[in-house]
């Protein structure tokens, strides 16, 4: 019952707001309009179909009155002309003739009088006597012959006054007009009513729900039809009706299925399923908040690091199938002999790591690694019917032991990993303070970096980046490049950012060193638009750059100090700088939107980023880490990754560019899986300035140059 009433008041909505309708009053104009036209047409044909058998009467009257009159005067009076005598009369006292002419039998003019401008016998053809000729004027022109009037030697031609019955017909339409605007109302009202209930409520119900579904395909809030489904029209409505919600449906699926894509991603190994370092670091967060029991005890915690001994010759000699099992596998033993309170995760290529908390049952955080030594080394991994025995290095650190920072517990373990590995691998070390002389290595290393930094040591190589449609130069990436000078052959070394940053960004160095990079990039740049090479500059921001300075400041500066626009600047920051204060995060990156510079988050994929934080963020563009492009023509996983990625950047109305780019296959991959942008090796090495200018006045902006130049 409840369900009838709503139905009738849906129903009663729709036939009140048909009438506020634009198609509404545009059918019924149409309607009146063409039966009032319609009903004019037939009453005003009728009208002068009535009118002219009227006048044609008429004239027949006449003329047999001037007949008449004309018989008796040639017959009784004999006269030659009776046109002279009562005929002639009776013509003359007839106001509805403008003239007329007289012959006789050979067409001679016996008399003639008034309007006779063209009236001639010649001019009739109709036996009847009757045609008439209607001129600009309005009269009517008719002939009388012999046959007419008993043989009489006579032709007459009339010329009629016909305006005043087209006045009569016009007069009788207006008197009839407010009935037929009358029967046209009443009949467009009436059909409105069948075509109300029959088209318009459907269509117009149809039209909301679409509009209503166009403003959230997610949720639509749409209404239900409120007849039965009886025709056609019904029939297409609850179909799309049907069809809408369908829609929402998959949209809702998709952005679910995507959700959890994105959180696997952010959080956890596409390889082992286990989680990653960012999940791990969240862990240890979280046992750190937690270290204090209620009863005031300290919860103390081991961290175990791992790295597989001379793994890459596995991947070298083996291939990455067999590696990648062998680590699934070690994965999957780690996970099985460890308590459910452990955490087991994969942080690097050949890397693990694991936080156990120190029970009753565990009190030696050495005697924990050695049962995950055991784990690794006891039994080979079979793999393909072949048995391949690995090894592994173990560093170990404990809570609050060794730190009371849990990221600097896992620091810890992994100097003494490192210890491990120095000491001939295969081997466990705990945290000692006093025996890391890769700490003392590092020290050195940062005393020369400052110097290198004061002494113009530090240098700026690009690597262009193209648009991989077009195959136009869009941009160049700077690359912080060290070259220390020493006393080997060469005069000195180049270091690898990977050695040095890390050390910068431990030690805050790292922000002058940003600095540093920026303004040369962007003065860079500004000479290369001085001379019409119109593209953007990309930089890298570390997380602790990003959080340690006003970078805010510091862009805007540059930009104004350059003089380059800002969006030809691109700021390239890491997925962990998301992690670390998410509020200042979004309000740091808002501020930098504003000033028009572009942003990219840079090596996407590795494991940090969730869905939510991409569609907070301004981000521009998301670059896919160069890892999944080595791998993705030989292995699935890292394909279906990097499809992902580019899926989710366009979902997201982003540009998704790949670096990593070597080979013509890795640049036929992306195009067909609608890559916007690649960089690398492929198209160009990272080299200095001046070799960039010669890279974009030789190339010719076809991509078929790289196949020609390979």
């Amino acid at each position: 019952m409840k369900r009838q009433k709503e139905s009738k008041r849906k129903s009663l909505l729709f036939r009140s707001y048909i009438w506020r309708s634009k198609i509404t009053w545009r059918i019924a104009v149409a309607i009146f309009v063409t039966l009032f036209v319609m009903q004019s047409i037939f009453i005003g044909a009728f009208l002068y179909k009535a009118d002219l058998d009227h006048s044609l009467q008429t004239h027949k009257s006449l003329k047999n009155e001037i007949m008449t009159s004309a018989i008796v005067d040639r017959m009784i009076k004999g006269d030659s002309n009776p046109f002279q005598g009562e005929a002639g009369a009776v013509l003359k006292r007839a106001d509805h003739i403008l003239g007329y002419k007289a012959y006789d039998i050979t067409f001679e003019i016996l008399r003639q009088e008034g309007d006779v401008n063209g009236l001639d016998a010649s001019i009739f053809q109709d036996e009847t006597g009757y045609k008439k000729a209607i001129a600009a004027g309005g009269y009517i022109d008719v002939l009388i012959t012999p046959e007419d009037v008993n043989d009489l030697p006579f032709y007459l031609a009339l010329r009629f006054d016909d305006a005043q019955w087209d006045k009569d017909i016009i007069s009788a339409l207006i008197e009839h007009a407010g009935i037929l605007f009358g029967l046209s109302l009443a009949a467009t009202a009436i059909m409105l009513m069948f075509l109300g209930r029959w088209l318009l409520v459907p269509t117009l119900f149809l039209s909301e729900n679409l509009r209503k579904a166009s403003l959230s395909p997610e949720k639509p809030e749409i209404e239900d039809y409120p007849y039965e489904v009886s025709d056609e029209i019904g029939t297409a409505v609850v179909t799309v009706q049907s069809l809408i919600r369908q829609n929402a449906d998959n949209i809702n699926r998709i952005k679910s299925a995507a959700q959890d894509q994105i959180h696997k991603l952010a959080y956890y190994d596409t390889l082992t399923g286990l989680p990653n370092r960012i999940l791990f670091l969240q862990k240890l967060a979280e046992l750190g908040r937690n270290a204090i029991s209620d009863d005031g005890q300290v919860r103390r915690w081991a961290v175990i690091t791992i790295d597989l001994d001379h793994f890459k010759d596995v991947n070298d000699t083996m291939g990455h199938n067999i590696g990648d099992a062998i680590l699934r596998g070690v994965g999957k033993r780690l996970s099985a002999a460890l308590p459910d309170t452990a955490v087991v995760a994969r942080t690097g290529e050949d890397e693990y790591a694991i936080t156990v908390p120190m029970v009753t049952s565990i009190t030696n955080a050495k005697e924990i690694g050695e049962r995950v030594q055991g784990v690794i080394r006891n039994e080979p991994f079979k793999v393909f019917n072949e048995n391949f025995q690995i090894r592994c290095s173990i560093g170990v650190a404990t809570y609050p032991d060794d730190a009371s920072d849990p990221e600097q517990v896992l620091k810890n373990a992994d100097i003494a990993l490192n210890r491990a590995k120095e000491d001939g691998r295969d081997t466990i070390r705990e945290y000692v303070e006093d025996f890391d002389r890769a700490v003392q290595l590092r020290f050195q290393m940062l005393r020369d970096l400052r110097d290198a930094l004061e002494e113009e040591q530090l240098t700026l190589h690009f690597q262009p980046q193209l648009d991989l449609r077009t195959g136009s130069v869009i941009g160049a990436e700077a690359l912080l490049r060290w070259w220390r000078p020493d006393d080997s052959e060469n005069g000195g070394t180049y270091i690898s950012p990977g050695l040095f940053v890390p050390i910068a960004e431990q030690s805050g160095l790292i922000v002058p060193i940003g600095e540093f990079v920026l303004r040369n990039a962007c003065r860079t740049a500004k000479t290369w638009h001085d001379k019409g090479h119109m593209v953007r500059i990309a930089v890298n921001v570390s997380g602790a750059q990003f959080h340690q300075s006003d970078v805010v400041a510091l862009t805007k500066e540059v930009l104004a100090e350059t003089g380059i626009a800002p969006h030809y600047l691109e700021l390239e920051v890491t997925e962990s700088v998301f992690m670390d204060d998410v509020e200042f995060t979004i309000e740091t990156l808002m501020k930098l939107n504003n000033l028009g510079v572009e942003l990219a988050i840079d090596d996407f994929g590795t494991g940090y980023s969730s869905l939510s934080y991409l569609r907070q963020f301004p981000i521009d563009r998301l670059k896919i880490d160069q890892s999944f492009i080595r791998n993705a023509l030989k292995d699935e996983d890292d394909a279906a990754i990097t499809k992902t990625i580019i899926s989710l950047g366009h979902s997201l109305n982003l540009k998704v560019i790949a670096e990593g780019v070597e080979e013509l296959e890795h640049e036929e991959f992306l195009l067909r899986e609608g890559c916007d942008e690649v960089q690398g090796y492929r198209y160009s090495r990272p080299v200095p300035p001046e070799q960039v200018m010669e890279f974009f006045e030789k190339y010719d902006g076809n991509l078929d140059y790289f196949k020609k130049n390979a």
